[in-house]
Protein backbone atom coordinates (compact mmCIF):
# COMPACT_ATOMS: atom_id res chain seq x y z
CA UNK A 1 0.00 0.00 0.00
CA UNK A 2 1.26 3.47 -0.89
CA UNK A 3 -0.09 6.52 0.91
CA UNK A 4 0.35 9.89 -0.78
CA UNK A 5 -0.44 13.46 0.12
CA UNK A 6 -0.38 15.44 -3.13
CA UNK A 7 -0.25 19.22 -3.43
CA UNK A 8 -2.13 19.83 -0.18
CA UNK A 9 -3.17 23.44 0.40
CA UNK A 10 -4.73 24.69 3.63
CA UNK A 11 -5.37 28.12 5.11
CA UNK A 12 -7.06 29.31 8.27
CA UNK A 13 -8.48 32.72 7.57
CA UNK A 14 -5.75 34.73 5.88
CA UNK A 15 -2.96 32.52 7.22
CA UNK A 16 -1.64 29.93 4.75
CA UNK A 17 -0.62 26.87 6.77
CA UNK A 18 0.17 24.38 3.99
CA UNK A 19 1.45 25.46 0.58
CA UNK A 20 1.17 22.52 -1.78
CA UNK A 21 2.90 19.85 0.31
CA UNK A 22 3.46 16.38 -1.14
CA UNK A 23 5.01 13.23 0.31
CA UNK A 24 4.48 9.46 0.23
CA UNK A 25 4.79 6.55 2.64
CA UNK A 26 4.77 2.81 1.97
CA UNK A 27 3.55 -0.34 3.72
CA UNK A 28 6.08 -2.11 5.86
CA UNK A 29 8.12 1.04 6.37
CA UNK A 30 8.21 3.92 8.81
CA UNK A 31 8.01 7.50 7.63
CA UNK A 32 9.15 10.54 9.62
CA UNK A 33 7.23 13.81 9.36
CA UNK A 34 9.42 16.51 10.87
CA UNK A 35 9.42 20.24 11.39
CA UNK A 36 9.51 22.98 13.99
CA UNK A 37 6.37 23.93 15.88
CA UNK A 38 4.04 25.67 13.45
CA UNK A 39 5.60 24.09 10.35
CA UNK A 40 2.36 22.30 9.39
CA UNK A 41 2.82 18.77 10.77
CA UNK A 42 -0.38 18.65 12.82
CA UNK A 43 -2.46 20.18 10.04
CA UNK A 44 -1.08 17.60 7.59
CA UNK A 45 -1.97 14.78 9.97
CA UNK A 46 -5.48 16.10 10.50
CA UNK A 47 -6.09 16.35 6.76
CA UNK A 48 -4.74 12.82 6.34
CA UNK A 49 -7.19 11.63 9.02
CA UNK A 50 -10.10 13.55 7.46
CA UNK A 51 -10.58 15.71 10.55
CA UNK A 52 -11.03 18.60 8.15
CA UNK A 53 -10.60 18.91 4.37
CA UNK A 54 -7.82 20.48 2.37
CA UNK A 55 -8.69 23.41 0.13
CA UNK A 56 -6.77 21.80 -2.69
CA UNK A 57 -4.83 18.61 -3.28
CA UNK A 58 -5.74 15.05 -2.28
CA UNK A 59 -4.92 12.06 -0.09
CA UNK A 60 -4.37 8.91 -2.14
CA UNK A 61 -3.92 5.22 -1.39
CA UNK A 62 -2.44 3.23 -4.26
CA UNK A 63 -3.19 6.12 -6.62
CA UNK A 64 -6.88 6.45 -5.70
CA UNK A 65 -8.65 8.81 -3.28
CA UNK A 66 -8.50 7.29 0.19
CA UNK A 67 -11.68 5.46 1.26
CA UNK A 68 -11.99 5.99 4.99
CA UNK A 69 -14.58 3.22 5.18
CA UNK A 70 -11.94 0.73 4.04
CA UNK A 71 -8.65 2.16 5.32
CA UNK A 72 -8.34 2.13 9.10
CA UNK A 73 -6.16 4.72 10.82
CA UNK A 74 -4.76 4.55 14.34
CA UNK A 75 -3.61 7.78 15.95
CA UNK A 76 -1.54 8.44 19.05
CA UNK A 77 -1.79 12.22 19.60
CA UNK A 78 0.87 14.31 21.26
CA UNK A 79 -1.78 15.77 23.55
CA UNK A 80 -3.32 12.79 25.31
CA UNK A 81 -7.10 12.59 25.20
CA UNK A 82 -8.49 9.81 27.40
CA UNK A 83 -10.87 10.13 30.32
CA UNK A 84 -8.98 10.18 33.64
CA UNK A 85 -11.97 9.21 35.82
CA UNK A 86 -13.19 6.32 33.68
CA UNK A 87 -12.36 2.62 33.95
CA UNK A 88 -9.58 1.71 31.52
CA UNK A 89 -11.26 -1.34 29.98
CA UNK A 90 -14.53 0.48 29.41
CA UNK A 91 -13.01 3.40 27.54
CA UNK A 92 -10.60 1.29 25.49
CA UNK A 93 -13.47 -0.93 24.34
CA UNK A 94 -15.59 2.16 23.66
CA UNK A 95 -12.93 3.68 21.39
CA UNK A 96 -12.42 0.38 19.56
CA UNK A 97 -16.17 0.17 18.93
CA UNK A 98 -16.18 3.73 17.59
CA UNK A 99 -13.64 2.49 15.03
CA UNK A 100 -15.91 -0.30 13.81
CA UNK A 101 -15.22 -3.27 16.08
CA UNK A 102 -17.95 -5.33 17.69
CA UNK A 103 -17.84 -5.41 21.47
CA UNK A 104 -16.69 -9.01 21.76
CA UNK A 105 -13.77 -8.56 19.37
CA UNK A 106 -12.98 -5.19 20.93
CA UNK A 107 -12.66 -6.75 24.41
CA UNK A 108 -10.48 -9.53 23.01
CA UNK A 109 -8.18 -7.07 21.24
CA UNK A 110 -7.97 -4.72 24.22
CA UNK A 111 -7.09 -7.61 26.53
CA UNK A 112 -4.39 -8.72 24.10
CA UNK A 113 -2.79 -5.29 24.14
CA UNK A 114 -3.13 -4.89 27.90
CA UNK A 115 -1.27 -8.17 28.29
CA UNK A 116 1.25 -7.28 25.57
CA UNK A 117 2.12 -3.99 27.29
CA UNK A 118 2.15 -5.41 30.82
CA UNK A 119 -0.98 -3.49 31.82
CA UNK A 120 -3.50 -6.27 32.55
CA UNK A 121 -3.46 -5.57 36.30
CA UNK A 122 -4.89 -2.11 35.59
CA UNK A 123 -7.74 -3.40 33.41
CA UNK A 124 -10.48 -2.35 35.85
CA UNK A 125 -8.81 0.70 37.35
CA UNK A 126 -9.35 4.38 36.60
CA UNK A 127 -6.86 6.01 34.27
CA UNK A 128 -5.88 8.70 36.77
CA UNK A 129 -4.49 6.05 39.14
CA UNK A 130 -1.69 5.27 36.65
CA UNK A 131 1.70 6.91 36.20
CA UNK A 132 2.27 9.17 33.20
CA UNK A 133 4.21 6.45 31.38
CA UNK A 134 1.49 3.85 31.94
CA UNK A 135 -1.16 6.32 30.80
CA UNK A 136 0.88 6.69 27.64
CA UNK A 137 0.72 2.93 27.07
CA UNK A 138 -3.05 2.96 27.55
CA UNK A 139 -3.30 5.78 25.00
CA UNK A 140 -1.22 3.68 22.60
CA UNK A 141 -3.77 0.86 22.85
CA UNK A 142 -6.46 3.18 21.48
CA UNK A 143 -4.30 3.59 18.37
CA UNK A 144 -3.70 -0.13 17.87
CA UNK A 145 -6.66 -2.12 19.21
CA UNK A 146 -8.72 -1.87 16.00
CA UNK A 147 -5.80 -3.22 13.88
CA UNK A 148 -5.30 -0.12 11.69
CA UNK A 149 -3.66 -0.07 8.27
CA UNK A 150 -1.96 3.27 8.99
CA UNK A 151 -0.48 4.01 12.41
CA UNK A 152 0.27 7.67 13.20
CA UNK A 153 2.46 8.24 16.25
CA UNK A 154 2.91 11.83 17.42
CA UNK A 155 5.73 12.06 20.02
CA UNK A 156 5.17 8.41 21.02
CA UNK A 157 8.14 8.13 23.39
CA UNK A 158 7.29 11.20 25.45
CA UNK A 159 7.09 10.33 29.15
CA UNK A 160 8.34 6.75 28.80
CA UNK A 161 11.18 5.41 30.93
CA UNK A 162 13.93 3.39 29.17
CA UNK A 163 12.27 0.02 29.84
CA UNK A 164 8.91 1.11 28.44
CA UNK A 165 10.66 2.83 25.53
CA UNK A 166 12.20 -0.52 24.58
CA UNK A 167 8.76 -2.15 24.81
CA UNK A 168 7.30 0.50 22.52
CA UNK A 169 10.17 0.02 20.08
CA UNK A 170 9.30 -3.67 19.88
CA UNK A 171 5.65 -2.83 19.22
CA UNK A 172 6.58 -0.37 16.47
CA UNK A 173 8.89 -2.89 14.80
CA UNK A 174 6.08 -5.44 15.02
CA UNK A 175 3.67 -3.09 13.25
CA UNK A 176 6.19 -2.40 10.51
CA UNK A 177 6.88 -6.12 10.02
CA UNK A 178 3.12 -6.71 9.63
CA UNK A 179 3.07 -4.39 6.63
CA UNK A 180 1.52 -1.35 8.29
CA UNK A 181 2.38 2.19 7.30
CA UNK A 182 3.86 3.79 10.42
CA UNK A 183 4.09 7.57 10.38
CA UNK A 184 6.20 9.25 13.07
CA UNK A 185 6.06 12.86 14.08
CA UNK A 186 8.66 13.61 16.73
CA UNK A 187 11.40 15.97 17.88
CA UNK A 188 13.43 13.03 19.17
CA UNK A 189 15.74 12.58 16.21
CA UNK A 190 17.35 9.39 17.52
CA UNK A 191 14.05 7.51 17.27
CA UNK A 192 13.34 8.83 13.79
CA UNK A 193 16.80 7.70 12.63
CA UNK A 194 16.29 4.29 14.20
CA UNK A 195 12.93 3.54 12.60
CA UNK A 196 12.33 5.68 9.53
CA UNK A 197 13.33 4.77 5.99
CA UNK A 198 12.02 8.04 4.57
CA UNK A 199 11.39 11.52 5.92
CA UNK A 200 9.84 14.83 5.01
CA UNK A 201 10.90 18.04 6.76
CA UNK A 202 8.34 20.82 6.69
CA UNK A 203 9.28 24.46 6.93
CA UNK A 204 6.64 27.20 6.98
CA UNK A 205 4.03 24.97 5.36
CA UNK A 206 6.26 23.67 2.57
CA UNK A 207 8.27 20.49 2.14
CA UNK A 208 11.89 21.59 2.55
CA UNK A 209 13.32 18.14 1.78
CA UNK A 210 11.93 14.61 1.50
CA UNK A 211 12.97 11.16 0.40
CA UNK A 212 14.99 8.15 1.52
CA UNK A 213 16.98 9.12 4.60
CA UNK A 214 20.07 7.17 3.55
CA UNK A 215 20.07 8.82 0.14
CA UNK A 216 19.66 12.25 1.69
CA UNK A 217 22.73 11.60 3.84
CA UNK A 218 24.70 10.20 0.90
CA UNK A 219 24.03 13.32 -1.15
CA UNK A 220 25.89 15.53 1.30
CA UNK A 221 29.44 16.53 0.32
CA UNK A 222 31.72 13.81 1.66
CA UNK A 223 34.62 16.02 2.69
CA UNK A 224 34.95 15.21 6.39
CA UNK A 225 36.53 12.25 8.17
CA UNK A 226 35.86 10.84 11.61
CA UNK A 227 38.91 9.31 13.32
CA UNK A 228 38.97 7.29 16.53
CA UNK A 229 42.40 7.02 18.05
CA UNK A 230 44.14 6.53 21.39
CA UNK A 231 46.59 9.36 20.59
CA UNK A 232 44.55 12.31 19.28
CA UNK A 233 47.17 14.92 20.13
CA UNK A 234 49.53 13.99 17.28
CA UNK A 235 46.70 14.04 14.73
CA UNK A 236 45.50 17.40 15.98
CA UNK A 237 49.04 18.74 15.71
CA UNK A 238 49.27 17.74 12.04
CA UNK A 239 45.83 18.89 10.90
CA UNK A 240 45.60 22.01 13.06
CA UNK A 241 42.38 24.01 12.76
CA UNK A 242 40.93 21.48 10.30
CA UNK A 243 40.70 19.00 13.18
CA UNK A 244 38.05 19.34 15.91
CA UNK A 245 36.98 17.08 18.76
CA UNK A 246 33.47 15.61 18.78
CA UNK A 247 31.44 15.11 21.96
CA UNK A 248 32.36 11.41 22.14
CA UNK A 249 36.09 12.16 21.82
CA UNK A 250 36.46 11.20 18.15
CA UNK A 251 38.21 13.63 15.82
CA UNK A 252 36.50 15.36 12.93
CA UNK A 253 38.84 16.36 10.11
CA UNK A 254 37.70 18.83 7.48
CA UNK A 255 39.26 18.17 4.07
CA UNK A 256 39.95 20.80 1.45
CA UNK A 257 37.91 18.78 -1.05
CA UNK A 258 36.21 15.35 -1.31
CA UNK A 259 38.99 14.23 -3.68
CA UNK A 260 41.44 14.19 -0.75
CA UNK A 261 39.40 11.57 1.07
CA UNK A 262 41.16 8.35 0.02
CA UNK A 263 44.67 9.80 0.21
CA UNK A 264 44.08 11.25 3.67
CA UNK A 265 42.51 8.07 5.01
CA UNK A 266 45.48 6.04 3.77
CA UNK A 267 47.92 8.53 5.28
CA UNK A 268 46.21 8.41 8.68
CA UNK A 269 46.11 4.60 8.79
CA UNK A 270 49.79 4.30 7.80
CA UNK A 271 51.15 6.92 10.20
CA UNK A 272 48.92 6.78 13.28
CA UNK A 273 47.54 4.20 15.69
CA UNK A 274 43.83 4.45 14.90
CA UNK A 275 40.85 2.25 15.73
CA UNK A 276 38.54 3.66 13.06
CA UNK A 277 38.57 6.01 10.10
CA UNK A 278 35.36 6.73 8.21
CA UNK A 279 33.63 9.35 6.15
CA UNK A 280 31.45 11.61 8.26
CA UNK A 281 27.74 11.44 7.49
CA UNK A 282 25.43 14.15 8.82
CA UNK A 283 23.05 13.17 11.58
CA UNK A 284 19.34 13.71 11.16
CA UNK A 285 19.67 16.52 13.66
CA UNK A 286 22.21 18.21 11.32
CA UNK A 287 19.79 17.85 8.43
CA UNK A 288 16.90 19.15 10.52
CA UNK A 289 18.85 22.26 11.53
CA UNK A 290 19.74 22.99 7.90
CA UNK A 291 16.23 22.59 6.49
CA UNK A 292 13.94 23.44 9.41
CA UNK A 293 16.02 26.29 10.77
CA UNK A 294 16.67 25.23 14.36
CA UNK A 295 17.54 22.20 16.43
CA UNK A 296 14.70 20.67 18.47
CA UNK A 297 15.22 19.90 22.11
CA UNK A 298 15.36 16.24 23.05
CA UNK A 299 12.68 15.22 25.55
Amino acid sequence: MILELKNIQKSFGEKCVLSGISFRAESGKAFGLLGRNGAGKTTSIRILMDVFPAEDGCVLVDGKPIDYRQIKIGYLPEERGLYPKKIILDQLVYFAQLKGMRRREAVKSVDYWLERLGMMEYRNKRLDTLSKGNQQKIQLITALAHDPDIVILDEPFSGLDPVNAILLKDVVKEQISRGKIVLFSSHQMSYIEEFCDSIAILNAGKVAIHGDLREIKRNYVRDRLVVRTVSPESLRAEFGEACTVLENGDLLIQLASPEEKKHTMKHIVEHYDVDEVRVYEPSLNDIFVEYAGDAPKED
